[in-house]
């Protein structure tokens, strides 16, 4: 299928590494000019260079910290002025989870809790803020939340709190932006394989004993594909979600994860 991408221009926060870089890979495949973001302009310019030679697609690294409004606006203006114009945004800048174990309620500080709260949910408001506009006057965007599974299961209060958040400012959004032109939709991956999965895998086997095998077949206990999917194939759904394609689809959340036993969402 044709995803009718070619030419677009995107910008991903979160795009030097993880499920951000592997979709910064699968827009520029499908022809998409891009600026990838993120904190570090030492992984940008990694990650940058390395896109763009395997793509051949315009790929710009530059800085941003979603949890200050200043930044947020400078990636937006620096965006539109290195790729001539804005028409898709994936959020995806926020501090992982599932790589260690989440506080306990007595463990909560303020700190701990707005931060994250700031970096992901306000994070995300920001950049749509900042980004929507340019699109309303070409009347067409695509704005995707990477958010995550947590938002539908117990066990990080926090983490299910600013994942709840993401899909309720997805919807707000998608109501006020879709009659001009711009679906926002939400993505909830689960524990995903990346290239931080190698060395998290180790430490829980040293941690426990187990071998890397059980520790990864614990992993995906309850997935019902019975593996952990891998960042790519977030990715692909990512890129038709990016897409004219995908105009059926706005407001809505898309579970990538690899299907979770038990629940029934509808």
């Amino acid at each position: 299928m044709d995803l009718m991408l070619n030419g677009k221009r995107a910008l991903i926060t979160g795009g030097s590494k993880g499920i951000g870089r592997a979709i910064a890979r699968q827009l520029a495949l499908e022809g998409v000019d891009l600026v990838i973001a993120a904190r570090s302009a030492g992984e940008l310019e990694t990650a940058a260079s390395g896109l763009a030679r395997e793509t051949g697609r315009k790929v710009v690294g530059l800085t941003v910290d979603t949890s200050d409004d200043a930044s947020v606006k400078a990636v937006v203006a620096g965006t539109v002025a290195a790729l001539g114009g804005l028409d898709i945004l994936v959020n995806a800048a926020a501090k992982p989870g599932g790589q260690a174990r989440p506080p306990k309620l007595a463990e909560i500080t303020d700190a701990l809790f707005f931060d994250d709260v700031n970096v992901k949910v306000m994070g995300y408001l920001r950049m749509a803020r900042e980004a929507a506009p340019h699109m309303e006057a070409a009347g067409w965007g695509r704005i995707i939340n990477v958010s995550g599974l947590a938002a539908r299961l117990t066990g990080s209060t926090i983490g299910s709190i600013r994942n709840v958040a993401v899909a309720a400012l997805t919807k707000n959004l998608a109501d006020e932006l879709g009659p001009k032109g711009i679906n926002v939709t939400v993505v909830h991956p689960g524990t995903t394989r990346t290239e931080k999965t190698p060395s998290v895998v180790a430490a829980r086997a040293a941690a426990t004993g187990k071998s890397g095998e059980e520790i990864e077949r614990r992993m995906a206990a309850n997935v019902t594909i019975g593996r952990l999917v891998d960042s790519a194939e977030v990715a692909d759904i990512v890129a038709f979600l990016a897409s004219p394609r995908s105009v059926a689809i706005n407001g809505d959340a898309i579970a990538c994860g690899g299907g979770a036993a038990g629940a029934i969402h509808y």
